[in-house]
């Protein structure tokens, strides 16, 4: 990866009758970040473990700096540790703070979905709407770590367009220090196949506007969460 300071993503979007490509800009530092989130999600980094520098540096084509850019960041995320004499460590979470995290997330999401039905923009429930049908795409070609993340960015679109920024910030910082969780929750297809149907569920009560619903789904569903990551912790 070059260190001139940017690198390209590009992203299909629909636009009239053809498809356009828009250019988005990333810095070094969310490219590393993001790549360095990605190996602990995906538990190329596992819970517990030294983020060895060099070798991680190596893998990823960047000096150290960005490096311990990137670690501090996921430091004030959660996701990281810095202990003296050890360095950065992975943070590993007991099932008593995967259970308390995902309670709090649940009372934040269930007041996001009354907020966003009441009086969320047309374009605020398209976007979440959108962002479904995307992870349904995902969800056909089993591409699980794409499908994750469009499925984090659907609850983060909720608590966004409730228009509460004190809300989704604070919901942001929750979620962000258990996605490796969440991402192992749904290993077989049984779960998997269950979570999307109360995704679908989400959906339909979006559309209708129905707060009391929506708030309703969202509850069951990070209820049976804290089943499906159980025996992953």
């Amino acid at each position: 990866m070059s260190e001139t300071g940017q690198t390209h993503q590009a992203e299909a979007a629909g636009l009239g009758g053809g498809a356009v490509t828009r250019i988005t800009r990333v810095t070094l530092h969310e490219a590393v970040l993001n790549q360095l989130r990605d190996m602990i999600i995906e538990g190329t980094l596992a819970p517990g473990a030294r983020i060895n520098e060099g070798q991680v540096g190596a893998a990823l084509g960047v000096s150290r700096t960005p490096l311990r850019e990137a670690i501090k960041t996921l430091e004030s995320e959660g996701l990281v540790e810095i202990i003296p004499s050890k360095g950065a460590i992975v943070r590993r979470f007991s099932a008593t703070d995967i259970r308390e995290i995902l309670e709090v997330l649940k009372a934040l999401e269930q007041t996001a979905a009354r907020l966003l039905c009441a009086r969320g923009t047309e374009a605020a429930i398209a976007e979440v709407v959108g962002l479904h049908e995307a992870m349904m795409t995902e969800y056909a070609a089993r591409n699980r770590l794409t499908y994750f993340k469009l499925n984090q960015s659907i609850h983060s679109a909720i608590v966004l367009g409730s228009g509460n920024a004190v809300l989704a910030r604070t919901h942001a910082q929750l979620q962000a220090q258990i996605k490796r969780i969440r991402f192992i929750g749904n290993q077989t297809p049984e779960r998997w196949a269950a979570a999307v149907a109360e995704h679908e569920e989400m959906i339909l009560a979006l559309k209708r506007r129905d707060g009391a619903a929506l708030a309703d789904v969202l509850g069951r569903h990070l209820d049976l969460t804290v089943e499906r990551v159980r025996d992953a912790v």
